[in-house]
C-alpha cells in the first residue's frame, strides 16, 4: 500500500486506507421489517500499513459491540469511539486494533431512516400481499447499513448471509450460494472480484424470474414479470455487442431485478444485478437504453471506475459512449442518431440551469453531497469527449485504446489524473500530430464544450418531425393529418420539444385530444407533457399529475415536476400538498431531493 496521495484524497470518506484498508466484508444479517432495520454483524478482513486504528465511515448506526481477531477463532473485545457527525458524510468510526489482528467484527443495527433502506409495505407492492427492501448505496449510503471504508477507491470482495421472512426471496449484487436446506429462510453470497463499496446490494421481497439468454435473466413481482421479460430480450444481444468491442464480460451473470416504483433511479449497476424502474417497461423496447446504459457499466465503473466522486465522470461518461455504441449495434443508427440529438438537448439545457462550477468534468465537490455532482454534465459531456476523441483519431483507434485501458485497469479504480496519463501514453502519443487538436484542459477542468465538440448528428427522421409540427402551427394542417402513425419514443419526445413553451389553452387541448398525452403509459413521453401541462395552466392534467407523482420516485421525474410546480406561490402550495401524499413513498433520496425543493 503507498502512500496517499494528496490530490487523491477522497474527500467523502474517513477512511485511511494507506494506514489499514479494509480487504473484504462478510456481512451475517437479519431482515427486520417489523422494526425497520438491519441486525447482525459486519466482519471486516484487513490489512495493515501502520498505525494501531481503523478507521471507517457510518451514519445512524448502532453499534453494539466490536472484536478483533489474528484468526477469525479467537476473538476479544475492542476499544471503539464515534467522532462527531457531518450532515453530508455521517459519523467517523475509530476501532482500536489489538497487536496482530487482522479481523474486525462489528456487531450492529441500521435505523429505520437509514438512508440507503427503503422498506415498502405490502399496499406500496405490486401483489400488495408481502413487504419489500431494496438499497441504493450510492454515493456514499453504503455506510447507512455496512460500517465501513465507504469510499470508491477502497475496493472489496463481500459474502453475505442474509435471513428474511417466509416467502420472501433475498438477492444480493453477487453469486448465489446454495443454502442449507435446514435454513430455508437464509440466502448466502459471494462477491470474488473487487468492488466499490456503493455496489453492494441488497433487495428483498415477494419476486419471480425469467430467463431472457444465456446469461441473463429478469427478477420481477409476478405482476411485472412476464411484461419486463418481453421488454429486455434483447439484454443478451448487447452483451455480446459490448463483448465484441471492448473485451469480454467477468462477471458471470448479468441479471435485472425490477424494483417497485418508488426506486430513486432509473437503474443501479450493481454487479450481476442491475436493479432497474419499471418505468422503462414501455411495451415497445424504446427506453431500453437504461439496459444498454447499466450493462455498459459492468465495464466502465464496475471494472474500472473512479477513484473518488470528483471523478465520476470517468463512470458516466465512458457508461454513457458505451451505451451509445451499444444502441447503435442493435438499434440501427438511425435510433442512435435520435438518442444522441435528443442527448445534446438535454446538454444544452444542463448547462442554462447550472452553475459554471457545475459545468466541469473533474467538479470540486469540496464541502458538497457527492449527489451535487450527478448532473447530466458527467454523462453527456463526459460522453461528448470521448466521442471527440473516437472522431480525432478515428474509431478503430480509439476502440483499441479502449479496449486496453479496460484491460490495464481491470478491478482497480482511478483518479482523473491516472484516466489522462493513460490516455496520452496509449493513444494521443501514438498520433502527437493530432494532439493539438485534443484540447484536453478545456474538456476536463474548464466549464461548457470546447469549440472543437462534435456537434449533433443531422436526423431525417427528427427533420420530418419537425416539418409537420411547423405545418401544423402554421394553421396549413390540423393536428389530426400530422404523420404520427411510425413515431418512435425519440420521435414523439422530439415533437414535444420543438413546440413553443408557451401554448394556449385551446391548443393544449387539441394536443391531447389528438395524442392522448394524458393518459400516457410512456413515462418519458408523460413526464415532458407534464411538465408543459404545468407550465402551460393546462388543469386537464392535474389528476394525472397528482398520480404519476404519488406513484413514482424515479427522482428524473419527480424533480423538474416539483420544480416547475415551484415556480409558482400557487403551484408550490399544489406541490406541497401532493407531496405530503406521496412522501411517505419515496424512497430517503428523493425526499431529500423534494425536501430541498420545497423547503
Amino acid at each position: 500500500m503507498k502512500p496517499a496521495d494528496p490530490a487523491a484524497r477522497d474527500l467523502h470518506s474517513y477512511a485511511r486506507p494507506e494506514q489499514v484498508r479494509v480487504r473484504h466484508v462478510d456481512l451475517d444479517l437479519d431482515v427486520l421489517f417489523a422494526g425497520k432495520m438491519l441486525s447482525g454483524t459486519a466482519t471486516l478482513t484487513i490489512e495493515r500499513a501502520s498505525g494501531s486504528t481503523l478507521a471507517l465511515d457510518t451514519r445512524d448506526l448502532r453499534i453494539d459491540k466490536v472484536e478483533c481477531s489474528p484468526d477469525g477463532k479467537t476473538w476479544t473485545t475492542a476499544v471503539f469511539a464515534f467522532g462527531p457527525s457531518n450532515a453530508i458524510l455521517g459519523a467517523p468510526l475509530a476501532v482500536t486494533l489489538a497487536r496482530g489482528a487482522k479481523q474486525v467484527r462489528i456487531h450492529y443495527s441500521t435505523s429505520p431512516g437509514a438512508s440507503a433502506l427503503q422498506w415498502l409495505d405490502p399496499a406500496q407492492t405490486a401483489g400488495r400481499a408481502h413487504p419489500f427492501l431494496f438499497t441504493q448505496s450510492q454515493a456514499i449510503h453504503a455506510r447507512s447499513w455496512i460500517p465501513l471504508q465507504d469510499s470508491p477507491a477502497v475496493r472489496v470482495t463481500y459474502t453475505a448471509r442474509i435471513r428474511v421472512p417466509k416467502p420472501l426471496t433475498a438477492l444480493m449484487s453477487a453469486e448465489a450460494l446454495p443454502g442449507d436446506p435446514s435454513r430455508p429462510d437464509e440466502f448466502r453470497f459471494h462477491m470474488p472480484q473487487a468492488i466499490p463499496p456503493y455496489l453492494i446490494a441488497l433487495a428483498v421481497g415477494e419476486l419471480e424470474f425469467r430467463p431472457i439468454g444465456v446469461r441473463a435473466g429478469v427478477y420481477a413481482e409476478k405482476a411485472v414479470i412476464e411484461r419486463a421479460a418481453r421488454e429486455f430480450q434483447d439484454t443478451e444481444k448487447m452483451i455480446q455487442a459490448v463483448e465484441k468491442l471492448y473485451g469480454p464480460y467477468r462477471w458471470g451473470r448479468y441479471d435485472i431485478l425490477v424494483l417497485p416504483p418508488s426506486f430513486p433511479f432509473g437503474g443501479m449497476e450493481n454487479p450481476r444485478l442491475t436493479f432497474a424502474t419499471p418505468t422503462v417497461i414501455a411495451g415497445d423496447k424504446s427506453l431500453v437504453s437504461l439496459v444498454a446504459h447499466e450493462l455498459a457499466h459492468s465495464w466502465s465503473g464496475n471494472l474500472v471506475g473512479n477513484a473518488t466522486w470528483r471523478d465520476f465522470w470517468l463512470n458516466e461518461g465512458v457508461t454513457t459512449y458505451i451505451e451509445q455504441r451499444i444502441q447503435e449495434e442493435v438499434y440501427g443508427q438511425r435510433r442512435a442518431g435520435m438518442e444522441a440529438v435528443l442527448g445534446w438537448a438535454d446538454l444544452q439545457r444542463e448547462f442554462g440551469r447550472l452553475e459554471a462550477r457545475d459545468e466541469i468534468l473533474h467538479v470540486d465537490l469540496e464541502g458538497r453531497d457527492p449527489d451535487d455532482g450527478m448532473t447530466e454534465v458527467p454523462y453527456l459531456k463526459g460522453a461528448l469527449f470521448l466521442k471527440h476523441l473516437e472522431e480525432t483519431y478515428g474509431r478503430e483507434q480509439f476502440d483499441g485504446f479502449l479496449r486496453g485501458y479496460f484491460d490495464r485497469h481491470a478491478f482497480q479504480s482511478i483518479t482523473t489524473a491516472q484516466f489522462l496519463d493513460d490516455l496520452r501514453a496509449n493513444l494521443i502519443s501514438r498520433r502527437p500530430e493530432l494532439a493539438e487538436h485534443v484540447p484536453l484542459d478545456q474538456w476536463v477542468r474548464q466549464p461548457g464544450l470546447p469549440a472543437s465538440a462534435p456537434t449533433p448528428p443531422i436526423s431525417a427522421a427528427f427533420a420530418r418531425v419537425e416539418s409537420e409540427t411547423s405545418r401544423w402551427m402554421r394553421g396549413e394542417i390540423p393536428i389530426g393529418r400530422i404523420a404520427t402513425k411510425e413515431w418512435s419514443t425519440q420521435e414523439w419526445l422530439h415533437f414535444l420539444s420543438v413546440l413553443p413553451r408557451q401554448l394556449g389553452a385551446a391548443q393544449m387541448a387539441e394536443l391531447d385530444q389528438a395524442f392522448r398525452f394524458t393518459r400516457t403509459g410512456n413515462s418519458e413521453i408523460l413526464e415532458t407533457w407534464l411538465l408543459m401541462a404545468i407550465r402551460n395552466h393546462y388543469r386537464a392534467a392535474d389528476q394525472r399529475l397528482e398520480e404519476f407523482l404519488t406513484s413514482v420516485g424515479r427522482r428524473k421525474y419527480v424533480k423538474p415536476l416539483y420544480e416547475e410546480l415551484a415556480k409558482t406561490p400557487e403551484g408550490k402550495q399544489r406541490a406541497r400538498a401532493i407531496y405530503a401524499k406521496a412522501r411517505p413513498g419515496y424512497h430517503p433520496i428523493t425526499s431529500a431531493t423534494v425536501d430541498a425543493i420545497l423547503r
